[in-house]
């Protein structure tokens, strides 16, 4: 693989690693706080219709990014309502709102556009466009570091830096501030805060929130970013794939970059080589397009019993009177 090949893998597995990396870090705090999200896989695919959507309407790849939080948003309420308030199973939960959001988004786009559950196409100015950083025609010509910078670094759109921005941020939040320590405690052990006059429930409902906001924000990455529109079933396991690097990065926001970005090379992978051949040995393009599926079967497989969660995770906290 010549440097330019790589620079284009690369690349591509940046585009595809935003959503996966703004789902887990959404799944890393809803389950520090110990409620446990299966629900992202709808929750973006419910932000992703709602964005396509109101981008296609007014034109407007902004006001799309706001419906497509809004989208995720209730989605993560209807979560925190069964899994907090209501203390309901929070596994059960999560799958209600996976099928609520696939079959909920097919209904609608039927209604609204009838393409068959999908969306008009997204052009000019309803969708992202890419953005060039400082510098990158300039140090072009340098060896090495000037093509990485304006093939790899420059050229995204604006949700894959607020992604990347997003990991520092979640660790200083986490890590550094009141609010991070708490947190972290009500998932190992809410009684303890509960007594020091911490709102358990508020806590969860803040936290649940948050990975609403960075669903919303993948979801819409992948209608007016990554692609041009919303297709029925357009998430295609995502949340579950990010659920899965969550466990393999043990809960934490640095090491949940790495896990993701060998999801996406995997994916990129598969997409420039759709098929690979070894001498008299030709590998398909179909054992090729599941390589990221598969990696999740191991990691789940392999790694979900020495990867420790939050201790009070799924378990709904009953104030002691």
């Amino acid at each position: 693989m010549n440097y330019s090949i790589a620079l284009e893998v690369l690349d591509s597995a940046v585009r595809l690693m935003t959503p996966l990396l703004l789902a887990c870090l959404a799944g890393l705090y809803s389950e520090r706080s110990g409620v446990f999200d299966i629900g992202l896989e709808g929750k973006m695919l419910m932000a992703a219709f709602t964005s396509a959507s109101v981008a296609y309407v007014t034109g407007n790849v902004w006001l799309g990014l706001a419906a497509g939080i809004g989208g995720a948003m209730a989605m993560a309420l209807v979560h925190g309502l069964a899994s907090i308030t209501f203390r309901g199973n929070q596994l059960i939960s999560g799958v209600a709102i996976n099928f609520l959001a696939s079959g909920l988004t097919v209904l609608l786009g039927q209604k609204w556009f009838g393409l068959g559950g999908r969306s008009p196409a997204l052009e000019g100015g309803a969708r992202f466009s890419p953005v060039t950083l400082p510098g990158a025609d300039a140090l072009a010509g340098v060896p090495i570091f000037g093509p990485l910078y304006r093939e790899v670094i420059s050229g995204h759109t604006p949700l894959v830096y607020v992604a990347f921005l997003a990991v520092p941020l979640t660790w200083w939040l986490l890590y550094r501030t009141r609010f991070g320590l708490r947190l972290r405690a009500v998932g190992e052990n809410p009684a303890s805060v509960d007594t020091a006059g911490v709102s358990v429930v508020r806590l969860r409902y803040g936290a649940v929130a948050i990975a609403g906001l960075l669903c919303g924000l993948a979801g819409a990455y992948l209608a007016t970013g990554l692609s041009a529109g919303f297709v029925k079933e357009m998430t295609a396991g995502r949340g579950f794939i990010a659920l899965a690097a969550l466990i393999f990065a043990k809960w934490r926001p640095w090491p949940a970059l790495g896990a993701t970005f060998l999801f996406a090379l995997l994916e990129a992978l598969a997409n420039r080589y759709p098929e690979i051949s070894l001498g008299p040995l030709t590998i398909p393009s179909m054992f090729m397009n599941t390589l990221p599926y598969i990696l999740t079967v191991i990691i789940l497989a392999g790694f979900v019993g020495r990867a420790i969660p939050p201790r009070a995770g799924g378990q709904p906290y009953v104030k002691e009177r």
